[in-house]
């Protein structure tokens, strides 16, 4: 399924403006982590309301005084409803319009196809919650991770992976992969920065955080060849969304974040 070039003109020239509404509508609660709309496996939604809800995984590991909730909520909720309003414009998924946060225990998790998680260089999963996290990737899932920098949170993440999928390597995706064309042909991996570097990069300023200099994507797949787990390192694509309505903000990351980001959806709705 390729983009016409009129979806793609489409989400190039009209970014700004496609957010600028729903950011207007929606500042003061998306300070808040709770949606408004309830989550699917509420009582009082009849069975599977949208066939997609972005889903954001709550994982053990490093807290601190800015997190408030965990490093998994770096962005949220204003990244994902962002990610959201693109996916809703500019595709035909029939996505759920507000976040979904749930805990890698909750039984609920199989019913997504699609798990996003986060800042990875400071997670620290309990037993049940690599148990979990390998029966849903077994069953189906993938995961797509993003935003962590460097050399030590590569390690940790390869650690943690080690644990969830011991008998997995870990490998670069080739150009000419599925994810990269399932909607929009990716044909560049760009490294987007975070906001205040995004800013300064019109400046001569540096895109990278720590050691991470090139942006890599990577996976792990399973027997059949499928990918279950999507890595995304030395770039952040949520702050992409997230700051895609701010007119300081490059809209060459913001598009590249939009179009890889519905690329992955696709993809794990797909295969």
């Amino acid at each position: 399924m390729q983009c016409s070039t009129i979806h793609r003109n489409l989400l190039r020239a009209g970014l700004l403006g496609l957010l600028a509404a729903v950011t207007l509508a929606s500042t003061a609660r998306a300070q808040s982590a709770i949606a408004e709309e309830p989550i699917a496996g509420d009582e009082r939604i009849p069975g599977n309301a949208h066939e997609f809800y972005f889903s954001r995984g709550i994982y053990s590991g490093e807290f601190d005084d800015y997190d408030q909730g965990g490093r998994w909520a770096i962005d949220y909720p204003k990244a994902d409803r962002q990610f959201l309003v693109a996916l809703r414009r500019l595709s035909v998924v029939d996505a759920y319009g507000s976040d979904n946060a749930l805990e890698l225990t909750d039984p609920r998790l199989r019913r997504f196809p699609l798990l996003y998680m986060l800042e990875v260089g400071s997670m620290a999963l309990t037993d049940a919650e690599i148990v979990a996290l390998r029966n849903y990737l077994l069953a189906g899932g993938l995961l797509v991770i993003d935003d962590f920098w460097g050399s030590w949170a590569w390690e940790n993440l390869a650690a943690q992976m080690q644990l969830v999928l011991p008998d997995r390597a870990i490998v670069d995706l080739p150009p000419d992969h599925p994810v990269f064309h399932a909607f929009y042909d990716v044909d560049e991996i760009i490294q987007v920065p975070n906001i205040r570097q995004g800013i300064a990069s019109r400046y001569g300023g540096p895109t990278h955080e720590y050691d991470g200099y090139v942006p890599r994507v990577r996976g792990i797949f399973d027997d059949d060849g499928r990918l279950m787990v999507l890595i995304n390192w030395n770039t952040d694509l949520g702050d992409a969304w997230e700051w895609a309505d701010d007119p300081g903000y490059p809209l060459r990351f913001s598009t590249y974040a939009f179009e890889i980001g519905i690329n992955f959806v696709i993809y794990g709705m797909t295969h």
